[in-house]
C-alpha cells in the first residue's frame, strides 16, 4: 500500500511539473529563511553556554540613581574583588578583567600587535577555557607569565614549542610562556589572545585602592550550594561600608550566562536586551514558513479539479476518507522532502553571504543527530501542516456529485484561503512599511550634523616612544606639508572612554547627578577636528601658560550648568579646579540616535590618541607613505596603524543596517512567496470560472473585461489586508522608533506607499492568470456543455 502511495505521488509531481515546481520552490525558501533563522538563534542562545560552572558564575554589578532614574551598569573598582574574596566566604573563586588591551610581542626581529587582557589566576577556573599546555594553578602566578592561545602561539613561534619561550612585551618588559589555551570558542563574548597576571599590572601602575574608580570587570564563582538570594541581601551594602562617598550604590551579583540575551536594564529591572532580537527573528522565521505552508494549500486545492474523478473512482471502488487523507498527506510529505532537500543546497551556498550579513561565524555540523532529527520534524510537521487542508478538502468530495460535475462550491471552498491571502498581504505590508521606516531613520541619523570635520582626519594610538616624541612628529608633520592640524587626545572623537556625576560648579543643584562626558585634549584641538566655537578660544599654553588648568565645554554643558556667562566659569573634575576658555557647538561622539549629552575637555591630559587632519590638497594615498615614514622614524619599534575617523563613525550604524538588510531580505522572500500563493489563487479562480469566462467572451467580453472580473476580488483582499497592516504596523514602528532619542516621525505617505506596491504586485500576479484565461479559445471552454 505504501509503495502504491508513493507510486501514485510521484505521478503526479511529474504530471504536474509546473505546479509541482511552484509547491516545492515556495516550500523550499520557507524551509531554507526558517534554515538560517534556526542556526542564527542556536548560536544566540549558546553564547557562554559552555561553561562547566556556569550556573554559578556570576558578574559584579552596580545601581545608582542618577537624574531620578536607576542606573544599571557592570565596571568596578580594582579594590572590589579581595575585598569580596576576604569577606565573603560564600565565593569560591573571584578575578578581575581589565578590559581588552592591544600590546606589541617582540621576538627576534618579528614584531605582532595582539589584543588581550589581565586577569587574577582564579579566571582559569572560573571560565571553561581549556589549557592545553601548562597547569592553571601555576600559569598566571609569576609577575612575568604570559598565557596565550594556540593560533597566537602559531603566529608567534610557529611550529616551535611555545612553552617557556620567553618574548618582549611594549619593547619593554620580558615575558615567559607558562600556558598555552584552546583557541576560544566563536559562541564566547570573550575575544583576547592572551592572559597577563594581575600581579603584572599592580607592579606597573600599583595597587589601585580606589573605590571610585569603576574601570574593570569583576567575575566570581560562588561555593556549590551557596544560597545566591541570601549571600545578595549581604553583598548589597558593600559600598556603604568601604565607599563612603558612594553609600547609596548598591552592589549585586548578576547570572553571567544572562548577560549576552537579556543584560539591558530599565529602571534596575531586565528589559528587552539581545533576546528582543531573537524572539522577533524566530517569530518571523515561523511567519515565512507558514506562507511557505499556505501557498502549499492554495496550490494545490488550485489543482482540485484535476484530481476530482480520481478521488470520485476511487471513492466508488471502496477508499475509505482516512486512506485519501493518507495518501494527500503521503504527497504533501514527499514535497516537504524534496523542498527540504533543496532548501539545504540553499542553505549551503547563501550561508557565507548570510554569514556575512549578520557578522556571525555560523557553519551546519552534518555529524549532530539533533541536526537531522530537527530536520525530520520540520518535514513531517511541514507536510502535515501544508497539505492538511487539501487532503481534507479533496477527500471530502462525494463520488455522485464529482462525477455528475456538480462538487464545486465556489464560494464556501475560497473563504478559508481568503483570510489566508489576507494574512499574507498583512504580513507583507507590515514588513514593507517596517523596512522602509528602518531606511529612513538610518539615513536620518547619517545625516545629523556631526559636529566636526570627520573627513580627511585620521588618528593612531598613543603608543611606544610617540609621547616622548610627540613634539617632534607633531611638528614634521605639519612641516612636510601631509597634514594641516595635530592634536592628542583621551580617546578617539568617536568615542567616549570618561565620564562622571560627581563635578562641581557654582549654582549646582546638590541633587544633581547628571553624568558628563569627559573628551580631554591637547592644543589645537578646534582646528584639527573642525568644531564650531561659539565662544572664547582653542588651548594655547605659548600664549596663555595658565591653560595648563583651561577647559572647553559644550553648548549641552553650558545649558545644563546654568551659566549665563561661561568665559572663566570654574569647573571642579578630578581634585582640580579648571577655568573655562572656550564654548564649542554640540558635536556627536556616542549614538548618532541619542541626544548630546554635556561634556567637558580638560587641556593636556589627553594621551590615548593621536588625531591627524591630513591635507585635502594632496593625495590620502601618499600622506599616508610620508606618515608612516615619519612615525618609523620616532617609534621604530611599532607598526604604524590608523584609523579614519568617517569609517569610525560609519560603524555606529553597523547594527542598524543589518537590521535594514534582513528586513529588506525577508520582505522580498515574503512577497515572493505570497505571490505564489496569490498565483495558486488565481489559477483555482480561473480554473473554476473558465467556463463563465468562455461564456462572457462568446458574448463579446474584452480581455480587459475579463482581467477586470477576476482581479477585483483579489484586489478586496489586499484591501482588507492593507487596513488589517496599518494598525499593526504603526504601534511596531512607534515601539521601535521610542529606542531612539534623535528619531524621525511616523508619516502616513509611508504606509500608502506600501499599500499601493501591495497592490501593483497583486494586481501584476493575479492579471498573467487572468489574461491567460482571457486569451483561452472559449470553444474549448464550452465544448463539454
Amino acid at each position: 500500500m505504501f509503495r502504491n502511495f508513493i507510486k501514485i505521488a510521484w505521478r503526479n509531481l511529474l504530471r504536474n511539473r509546473s505546479f509541482s515546481i511552484l509547491n516545492i520552490v515556495g516550500l523550499s525558501i520557507g524551509l531554507a529563511v526558517t534554515g538560517l533563522i534556526a542556526l542564527w538563534i542556536s548560536f544566540e542562545l549558546s553564547v557562554e553556554q559552555f561553561h562547566e560552572n556556569k550556573d554559578r558564575i556570576y558578574q559584579v554589578y552596580n545601581q545608582y540613581p542618577v537624574d531620578g532614574e536607576l542606573w544599571t551598569w557592570n565596571s568596578t573598582p580594582q579594590i572590589m574583588a579581595p575585598t569580596i574574596k576576604k569577606d565573603f566566604p560564600e565565593v569560591e573563586r573571584i578575578s578581575r578583567y581589565n578590559y581588552d588591551d592591544t600590546h606589541l610581542f617582540s621576538i627576534g626581529d618579528k614584531r605582532l600587535k595582539a589584543t588581550g587582557t589581565t586577569v587574577d589566576p582564579d579566571f582559569l577556573y572560573i571560565f571553561s577555557f581549556p589549557l592545553l599546555k601548562g597547569a592553571p594553578e601555576s600559569a598566571l602566578e609569576g609577575v612575568n607569565s604570559i598565557v596565550v592561545t594556540e593560533s597566537f602561539a602559531q603566529e608567534l613561534f610557529g611550529d616551535e614549542e611555545p612553552m617557556g619561550q620567553v618574548l618582549k612585551l611594549d619593547n619593554r618588559d620580558l615575558f615567559t610562556v607558562t600556558g598555552v589555551l584552546e583557541d576560544l570558542p566563536k559562541n564566547s563574548q570573550f575575544d583576547f589572545k592572551f592572559l597577563l597576571p594581575w600581579k603584572y599590572l599592580e607592579q606597573k601602575n600599583g595597587i589601585d585602592e580606589e573605590w571610585g574608580n569603576n574601570s574593570i570587570g569583576t567575575f566570581i564563582l560562588l561555593q556549590k550550594g551557596a544560597d545566591y538570594t541570601a549571600f545578595s541581601k549581604k553583598i548589597k551594602t558593600l559600598r556603604k561600608t568601604y565607599d563612603k562617598g558612594n553609600s547609596d550604590t548598591v552592589t549585586y551579583l548578576y547570572p553571567y550566562v544572562r548577560e549576552y540575551l537579556h543584560g539591558n536594564f530599565v529602571e534596575g529591572v531586565e528589559k528587552g536586551g539581545y533576546i528582543t532580537i531573537v524572539r522577533l527573528f524566530g517569530i518571523i522565521g515561523v511567519i515565512v514558513l507558514f506562507i511557505a505552508c499556505v501557498n502549499f494549500m492554495n496550490l494545490s486545492t488550485a489543482r482540485s479539479e484535476k484530481r476530482a474523478k480520481e478521488v470520485g473512482i476511487r471513492k466508488v471502488i471502496g477508499a475509505q476518507k482516512k486512506g485519501l487523507i493518507g495518501q494527500f498527506i503521503g504527497e504533501s510529505i514527499l514535497i516537504a522532502l524534496l523542498s527540504a532537500v533543496l532548501a539545504f543546497f540553499i542553505v549551503i551556498l547563501v550561508l557565507p553571504q548570510f554569514n556575512q550579513l549578520i557578522n556571525r561565524h555560523l557553519t551546519i555540523d552534518f555529524t549532530d543527530p539533533f541536526l537531522w532529527l530537527g530536520t525530520f520534524c520540520i518535514i513531517v510537521v511541514t507536510g502535515i501542516l501544508a497539505g492538511s487542508y487539501p487532503a481534507l478538502y479533496l477527500s471530502s468530495f462525494r463520488p455522485a456529485s464529482i462525477l455528475r460535475g456538480t462538487f464545486r462550491k465556489i464560494n464556501t471552498l475560497i473563504a478559508p484561503r481568503k483570510v489566508l491571502v489576507v494574512t499574507q498581504f498583512a504580513v507583507a505590508i507590515v514588513l514593507i512599511t517596517a523596512t522602509i521606516f528602518v531606511k529612513r531613520q538610518l539615513v536620518h541619523a547619517q545625516n545629523r550634523q556631526t559636529g566636526y570635520q570627520k573627513n580627511h582626519l585620521i588618528y593612531s594610538l598613543v603608543e611606544g616612544d610617540i609621547l616622548k616624541n610627540y613634539q617632534l612628529i607633531k611638528r614634521e608633520l605639519i612641516s612636510s606639508g601631509v597634514a594641516t592640524s595635530v592634536t592628542k587626545t583621551l580617546s578617539p572623537i568617536t568615542e567616549n572612554w570618561s565620564n562622571s556625576w560627581g563635578m562641581d560648579w557654582a549654582g549646582k543643584d546638590p541633587e544633581d547627578t547628571r553624568l558628563i562626558f569627559r573628551f580631554s585634549a591637547d592644543e589645537d584641538v578646534v582646528k584639527t577636528f573642525g568644531l564650531e566655537l561659539v565662544e572664547g578660544r582653542d588651548f594655547d599654553l605659548k600664549k596663555f601658560p595658565t591653560d595648563s588648568t583651561a577647559m572647553i565645554i559644550n553648548e549641552a554643558a553650558v545649558n545644563h550648568m546654568g551659566f549665563e556667562e561661561p568665559i572663566g566659569q570654574i569647573i571642579k573634575d578630578m581634585g582640580k579646579s579648571w577655568h573655562v576658555v572656550g564654548v564649542v557647538k554640540d558635536f556627536v561622539v556616542s549614538s548618532p540616535f541619542q541626544e548630546i549629552n554635556p561634556m567637558i575637555m580638560h587641556n593636556g591630559i589627553g594621551n590615548n590618541c593621536l588625531n591627524i587632519q591630513l591635507n585635502a590638497n594632496r593625495p590620502i594615498a601618499e600622506n599616508l607613505v610620508q606618515i608612516e615614514s615619519i612615525f618609523k622614524k620616532y617609534n621604530p619599534e611599532y607598526p604604524f596603524n590608523y584609523k579614519f575617523v568617517d569609517a569610525e563613525y560609519g560603524r555606529k550604524f553597523a547594527e542598524e543596517k543589518r537590521t535594514e538588510s534582513l528586513a529588506s531580505l525577508f520582505t522580498i522572500l515574503t512577497i515572493f512567496i505570497s505571490c505564489l500563493g496569490l498565483f495558486g489563487l488565481s489559477s483555482f479562480m480561473a480554473e473554476n470560472r473558465i467556463k463563465e469566462i468562455g461564456v462572457r467572451k462568446v458574448l463579446g467580453a474584452s480581455v480587459t473585461n475579463v482581467n477586470a472580473l477576476l482581479s477585483k476580488d483579489f484586489l478586496k483582499l489586499v484591501l482588507i489586508a492593507f487596513a488589517i497592516a496599518i494598525p499593526i504596523s504603526w504601534y511596531a514602528v512607534d515601539r521601535w522608533l521610542q529606542d531612539f532619542e534623535y528619531r524621525i516621525h511616523i508619516s502616513a505617505e509611508v504606509f500608502i506607499w506600501a499599500g499601493v506596491l501591495s497592490i501593483a504586485l497583486a494586481l501584476i500576479t493575479v492579471s498573467f492568470q487572468a489574461i491567460k484565461a482571457a486569451l483561452a479559445n472559449p470553444v474549448k471552454s464550452l465544448r463539454t456543455e
